[in-house]
């Protein structure tokens, strides 16, 4: 019955869903240290060591999203949140 099984079920795909998902969380809270203090090189390295892991042909074993499409999607992800949370602010002071 193992090929019936569910590949949510699957331990490998777990980990490679969860190894994918920290490096998303990771890639996020580098972005949003970026946007916040530009020249923060800590966070650069970060940001970039993650954009090669989403560009690397171990990511490229374990998903088949493309990873410069990743990218983009969380770059664009983080720099509207962050406008948008200004334009609230900006109408909670009015």
């Amino acid at each position: 019955m193992a090929g019936n099984k569910n590949l949510a079920e699957d331990p490998y795909e777990r980990l490679a869903n969860a190894i994918i998902l920290q490096a998303v969380s990771d890639y996020r809270t580098a972005l949003k240290k970026i946007k916040v203090h530009p020249k923060n090189r800590q966070a650069k390295d970060e940001a970039l060591e993650v954009e090669r892991f989403f560009c690397s042909g171990w990511y490229q074993q374990l998903t088949s999203v493309d990873g410069e499409y990743l990218i983009k999607r969380l770059q664009d992800e983080v720099r509207q949140s962050e406008s948008i949370r200004g334009k609230k602010n900006k109408s909670d002071r009015r």
